[in-house]
């Protein structure tokens, strides 16, 4: 049985993240074709494109009624972003000038959804108030972002065709056939195994759903496109505390379990304050990149024990 609900599990993972990746390449040609700036596209059109593995599987929870795997998956994503997958980014980036100050709008409104996610949930649930909220939060983050200083773009799709909405729709209707699968599978598996959802969620389900994030990053890292990498994580956490949570959040109050409250939160306040100092240099050490695997492999290991 658990052989089996394993299979499951990959094979309709491997469909969630597949998807997202296509929805993800045609959105980021539109975005090029109407002359958005490389921070923008990462922060906002690769952002929410590569997060809707997050999305759509919290929805599911949310329907299946197991909400807490909302909130794990949520923390666990942001700091997979953040501590693994610009980790190995930085690993594979040119050392190449920062062009966009990120720590000047950004990485507060970032740390700011990470204090808000604990408050939300001190004593209580995140209800549809709380979501109401985070939606308006990420409403002016994105209203922010594309009204933002533009940057010269390196690279211009010059025309697009009818694929583009093609692969969007098709990818969409994919995304919502794994996501349901994906959190059966993974409910069935903590039963099985006799550890609870939260954890699966917060650890395998999130290094899962942020593939999109890690290929995204460092194919635009070697490329010479760091700023491009740090614009998708920040504006993918930022979507997944305000998006995810919001949006789930109309469908049923969230709750999150006892290792997400004491453990998860507040490893991923501390994250993303650490982002902060991060991005305030211009340049970005590799030593630095490295450093983030070593927290990330400490955060697998405490969820663990």
């Amino acid at each position: 049985m658990l052989a089996y609900q394993t299979v499951i599990f990959v094979v309709s993972l491997f469909v969630v993240v597949k998807s997202a990746d296509y929805f993800t390449e045609s959105a980021e040609k539109v975005g090029l074709f109407f002359g958005l700036s490389p921070f923008i596209v990462g922060a906002v059109i690769l952002s929410i494109g590569t997060s809707l593995p997050e999305l759509v599987t919290s929805i599911a929870a949310v329907l299946q009624k197991h909400s807490e795997i909302v909130i794990a998956d949520v923390v666990g994503s942001n700091i997979t972003n953040i501590l693994l997958v610009l980790g190995t980014s930085l690993l594979f980036s040119k050392n190449e000038r920062l062009k966009h100050n990120a720590a000047l709008v950004d990485i507060p409104i970032l740390i700011f959804s990470a204090f808000f996610i604990y408050l939300a949930f001190n004593g209580k649930n995140f209800t549809y108030r709380e979501g109401i909220f985070s939606l308006s939060a990420l409403l002016v983050y994105i209203l922010y972002a594309v009204n933002s200083k533009k940057i010269e773009l390196e690279e211009k799709v010059n025309r697009i065709t009818i694929k583009e909405p093609f692969v969007l729709i098709v990818s969409l209707i994919l995304l919502n056939i794994g996501s349901k699968y994906t959190i059966k599978s993974v409910i069935e598996i903590s039963n099985i195994i006799g550890i609870t959802t939260g954890v699966i969620a917060a650890t395998v389900v999130a290094l899962g759903t942020s593939l999109p994030e890690l290929l995204v990053s460092v194919v635009a890292s070697k490329k010479g496109k760091l700023e491009m990498a740090i614009g998708n994580v920040v504006g993918s956490n930022i979507f997944n505390a305000f998006g995810v949570l919001g949006f789930s959040s109309i469908l049923g109050d969230i709750r999150a379990d006892k290792s997400t409250i004491e453990f998860g939160i507040p490893f991923m306040i501390a994250s993303s304050v650490l982002l902060g100092f991060i991005v305030q240099n211009e340049k970005i050490s590799k030593w630095v990149g490295a450093t983030l695997l070593i927290f990330y492999m400490f955060f697998i290991y405490k969820m663990f024990i």
